[in-house]
């Protein structure tokens, strides 16, 4: 790898007309040839600024906190978003849900069209196999229920675990599928409709409990262990 790029910094540099030095040649290409970005253009950088809806939409007056920096004034996080919207910018909002009587925040809204590892692994464990009616094939895809491209969320409620031959069926004419509104106690439903008009709900996998009891240690603290299939 060295002497590939010591070899290519070379060609740059008989070229001539080159102002850097071998060293800063060859860091540049690493740059480039591992990120695909142009050393000129730079890394993209995400900043991320938190604050809440009323600064953000009444300009009422508050606190926000810039993501490595810390809190900053409302007004100050107003400006920035302003300018950023104003600028060539790329700005995604997310919305942040948070308790109103204690300020923990308790989820996020994702604006990714890729399930993270941590969501795809529950839909894993969830599904066990693919989610087509009669096909017990093994999960290769994590599919949008509502496709993404027409306002469907990164959640676990519109996700579900697919085979690779469904997933691509599924794209095709006349398939439709909606995620079923269910309690938190019940299971995770959604409904498929084929091309020939027939609808079917495709039910997931429950965990079931094989063993369950209660232990007593000698300093009164009980322990409650489920064990589970």
């Amino acid at each position: 790898m060295w002497a590939t790029l010591r070899r290519d910094a070379d060609t740059i540099i008989n070229a001539g007309g080159e102002t850097r030095t071998r060293d800063q040649i060859m860091a540049d290409l690493v740059f480039e040839r591992i990120t695909g970005v142009s050393a000129a253009a730079g890394s993209p950088v995400t900043v991320n600024v938190v604050l809440p809806d009323t600064a953000l939409l009444s300009g009422n007056a508050g606190s926000a906190h810039l993501q490595g920096y810390g809190d900053i004034p409302s007004d100050v996080a107003q400006k920035l978003v302003r300018e950023a919207l104003d600028s060539e910018t790329r700005v995604a909002l997310r919305r942040l849900y948070a308790n109103p009587e204690t300020g923990a925040l308790t989820a996020m809204e994702s604006k990714s069209r890729t399930f993270p590892t941590a969501l795809a692994r529950l839909i894993d464990v969830r599904d066990r196999t693919c989610r087509t009616p009669w096909c017990d094939a093994p999960i290769r895809h994590h599919d949008h229920i509502v496709p993404h491209a027409a306002g469907g969320r990164t959640t676990a409620e519109n996700g579900a675990g697919l085979c690779a031959a469904c997933n691509y069926a599924k794209e095709g004419e006349g398939w439709k599928a909606r995620p079923e509104r269910t309690g938190r106690r019940e299971l995770h439903k959604y409904g498929v409709m084929t091309p020939t008009g027939h609808t079917y709900i495709s039910t997931a996998s429950g965990v079931s409990v094989i063993e369950h009891y209660t232990s007593q240690i000698e300093n009164g603290i009980v322990f409650d262990i489920g064990v589970v299939a």
